[in-house]
């Protein structure tokens, strides 16, 4: 939810959920985007996009598109492609990824397919996890372990790219720093 606040899709965009996996942020989205907008779901997992499919057919979702391809691979121009071929647009006006970043080996090389699937001055969004902070220091071990187990890098830090390349950056954390929240526009410098 915090994600999707940040990032702030409206009634009619396209939006990316990168590394979407059963599809839990597509309720959220599919309010603030509406039937007249598109959602593109793109994981590397086929079971979890088979997960995805059954809560989008179950809810009556004809909007959403989803693709499997991993983000560190593929080639933007293939991708917008599949989207096209799929009714959506080869560009589209945001990006939100979720705990996912953080779960790639070269989340740098995500990052610059993502922006590449993008429309000039598109909202990114990312929502990862960090060791927690302040009063939730003690809990430390056990967000690293939960981290190691789920195989993400909680000392990757994918919310900087949207610090660094993006501009209008909308920036907040939770549960004692452990949730980085990021979302801003796009300057289509990398």
């Amino acid at each position: 939810m915090l994600g999707i606040d940040a990032l702030a899709p409206t009634t009619g965009q396209q939006v990316l959920d990168i590394g979407c996996g059963t599809g839990l942020n597509f309720s959220l989205l599919q309010q603030r985007v509406g039937t007249s907008g598109t959602i593109v779901g793109i994981d590397r997992s086929a079971e979890m996009l088979h997960q995805a499919r059954r809560r989008a057919r179950a809810r009556g979702w004809d909007n959403v598109i989803l693709l499997q391809a991993d983000m560190v691979l593929l080639d933007p121009g293939t991708i917008a492609a599949r989207i096209e071929a799929s009714g959506g647009a080869a560009v589209s006006d945001a990006a939100l990824a979720t705990y996912s970043l953080s779960l790639m080996g070269d989340w740098q090389q995500a990052w610059t397919n993502i922006t590449g699937l993008l429309a000039t001055d598109a909202r990114v969004g990312v929502v990862d996890l960090q060791d927690p902070v302040g009063w939730a220091r003690w809990l430390t071990p056990l967000a690293r372990l939960a981290c190691a187990v789920g195989g993400s890098d909680i000392t990757a830090a994918p919310w900087q790219a949207v610090e660094e390349r993006c501009v209008d950056l909308v920036s907040a954390s939770a549960r004692g720093g452990h949730l980085q929240i990021r979302a801003g526009k796009t300057t289509h410098e990398g």
